[in-house]
């Protein structure tokens, strides 16, 4: 398996702000020696990591990270989109050849319409030509607008991060189910099987609540359009790293899927999108 979705980071009040709480057992370092152990015991071989700091020098600490260890095949990191020098930015970590793509923490703006912003617009206008990705952290109140900003940029390749985010716990598919169908009529948009449990009961949810959510995606993507990840550590807060990756494999067996959709969900999707073979 791949995990398509993870973070790292050496914690500090500042700089994760996010983290209420509920989340005491977040506020400590997580590192790769962390995860390892956990990659062993899920037969993950392989790991993208994603920002989960908004500077720069996270971006570099995490491709550091990924050169001394060798199961981070990929990088998505952060850089500031609506920079004048995002050019500049971007010819440099491209360089990296495990710099994959490029996410901002949407969902946590203000403003709804950030998407819509010229000089946000411009940024992801100059991702294809560096061969680099974008991945969506949104709720669903901004698919709309996503789907807007996907169909806008078709070179570009848009990854929704944690299936959007529904309201999971409550069972509340609509209006997400329709928007989730519409965007992904755009061939360039994927989805990632990850963040799950956060949006569902934290110490009370079963993987059947995940399928009614499953089987939409399933329908409207289909299995070359999707990759699994954990979300790890996040994923701790409601769930051991095992259960949280056996979610999509159990679902794929209860679908009875073939070995080639199996083998597109749980690796192929990721490695294609991701360019592993250019790592």
């Amino acid at each position: 398996m791949i995990d398509a979705h993870h973070h790292l980071w050496k914690y500090n009040p500042t700089d994760y702000v996010w983290m209420d709480d509920r989340m005491e057992n977040l506020k400590h370092d997580y590192l790769p020696d962390n995860l390892l152990p956990q990659l062993h015991n899920a037969d993950v071989s392989q790991t993208v990591v994603v920002q989960a700091r908004q500077t720069l020098d996270e971006t570099h600490w995490l491709l550091d990270m990924a050169d001394r260890h060798s199961f981070i095949a990929g990088v998505v990191g952060w850089v500031d989109l609506r920079s004048a020098t995002l050019d500049k930015q971007l010819r440099q970590l491209s360089r990296h050849p495990k710099f994959k793509g490029v996410r901002h923490v949407v969902h946590d703006e203000p403003n709804d319409q950030f998407m819509a912003l010229p000089d946000f617009q411009r940024g992801i206008s100059t991702l294809a030509g560096y061969g680099l990705s974008y991945d969506l952290l949104i709720y669903p109140k901004h698919l709309p607008l996503a789907y807007k900003l996907a169909e806008k940029f078709p070179r570009v390749t848009f990854i929704i991060d944690h299936i959007a985010k529904p309201d999971i716990k409550n069972q509340i598919i609509e209006p997400w189910a329709t928007e989730i169908r519409h965007i992904a009529d755009l061939p360039n948009v994927y989805c990632k099987l990850s963040g799950m449990v956060t949006e569902a009961s934290w110490k009370s949810w079963r993987p059947q609540d995940f399928y009614p959510y499953l089987s939409v995606l399933w329908d409207a993507f289909g299995a070359e359009r999707l990759m699994t990840g954990s979300d790890w550590p996040v994923c701790t807060l409601a769930g051991n790293y095992l259960n949280v990756m056996r979610i999509v494999p159990d679902f794929l067996s209860y679908l009875s899927s073939t070995p080639q959709q199996r083998s597109a969900v749980l690796s192929g999707t990721a490695r294609r999108i991701y360019q592993f073979d250019k790592t």
